[in-house]
């Protein structure tokens, strides 16, 4: 795996993990991962194994959902048709799943995966052909949004222009998704949370689920100023939750944009390291939200660069240690198989 110095992604290193094993905080609470990936990459490879790995470290995970991240994409073929790969993939991972044969968790259960909305109209079809390639599991796209000024921010891989959400081909595109019964999940950075808000609001029958909180940045032109940031997060984050139609993931905030230190320790960080961290973050999401709009995501292997699956859940569990008991079983599951109609 590449640690250069403009890779979005933080190196995993077992080894450095090994060293922080946590007694598993309420192990029989049901628990629904809904973002995760698969992938073989270059020098990193995480797979159903590596994923059955984590999810039976000890944590009662009893569903989770496979979010698109270029996996697998058909080879040849029309180019607006090529991520169909990407499901037909997933959907025989989550049919191995079914068998039974590797536990009881429904591995992808629900599966999200990319069209390009640019295509406007002409998207109806790439998404009937995931829906046809998903055997009933196919329950929305993702469809990257992620924009800076500042190039160290931006992710290679990926290069959208600015103001996407605001495209009129890209909103004929998000038209499509709602007959269909089909979500949105945005992944960007916190200056665009205001145009989630303007598409949640231009399309209030279209679900939309926002990642990651919303991609608090901390590095490049957004170093040191963590205070700024976090104000002008917060009061887009409660101005996002006048829209009913928008849900948020709680996770994904240890990536290299994050800005955290939590890789560059000698041993892993513990949940209560992490759980004092997310604290102002969490708490901001479920106060505006709400626990019924609210779901923890562990954004795997993406974060495994900065701390464990075990240490993850643990550190949720100690988040939403003031939750009624139903609340509780939104955050950890009830949002999530609403959302993406997984019924578990």
């Amino acid at each position: 795996m590449s640690t250069t110095t403009h890779s979005p992604y933080l190196p995993v290193r077992d080894e450095w993990l090994a060293r922080r094993v946590e007694t598993v905080l309420e192990p029989e609470l049901p628990i629904v991962d809904p973002h995760h990936h698969l992938w073989e990459r270059a020098g990193w490879n995480y797979m159903l194994d590596d994923l059955l790995v984590d999810t039976g470290s000890g944590h009662n995970i009893v569903g989770t959902v496979f979010v698109q991240c270029r996996s697998m994409h058909r080879a040849d073929g029309p180019e607006a048709f090529r991520p169909v790969g990407e499901t037909e993939f997933v959907n025989g991972v989550a049919a191995m799943s079914a068998s039974g044969g590797y536990g009881p968790a429904r591995i992808c259960a629900g599966i999200v995966g990319h069209a390009d909305l640019r295509n406007g109209a002409a998207t109806d079809a790439v998404l009937e052909a995931h829906i046809r390639a998903g055997g009933g599991r196919f329950r929305g796209i993702r469809h990257i949004t992620a924009w800076d000024g500042d190039p160290e921010l931006m992710n290679p891989a990926y290069a959208p222009p600015p103001g996407l959400m605001f495209d009129a081909a890209f909103r004929q595109g998000f038209a499509c998704l709602a007959p269909l019964n089909l979500t949105f999940d945005a992944w960007l950075y916190h200056p665009q949370i205001g145009d989630v808000a303007a598409l949640a609001r231009a399309f209030p029958n279209t679900g939309i689920c926002l990642n990651h909180i919303g991609g608090p940045l901390a590095i490049g032109s957004y170093a040191g100023k963590r205070a700024a940031v976090f104000a002008q997060w917060s009061a887009a984050i409660r101005d996002l939750a006048g829209c009913p139609n928008v849900a948020v993931k709680l996770g994904g905030m240890a990536m290299r944009i994050n800005g955290w230190d939590f890789h560059e320790r000698a041993d892993p960080p513990s949940s209560v390291d992490l759980a004092a961290a997310w604290k102002p973050y969490v708490d901001v999401c479920i106060e505006a939200f709400g626990a019924s709009r609210c779901m923890f995501e562990s954004n795997f292997p993406v974060d495994k660069g900065s701390y464990g699956y075990q240490a993850f859940w643990n550190a949720c569990k100690i988040l939403a240690k003031g939750a009624s008991a139903s609340e509780k079983a939104d955050l950890f599951c009830g949002t999530a198989s609403r959302f993406y109609r997984l019924g578990v």
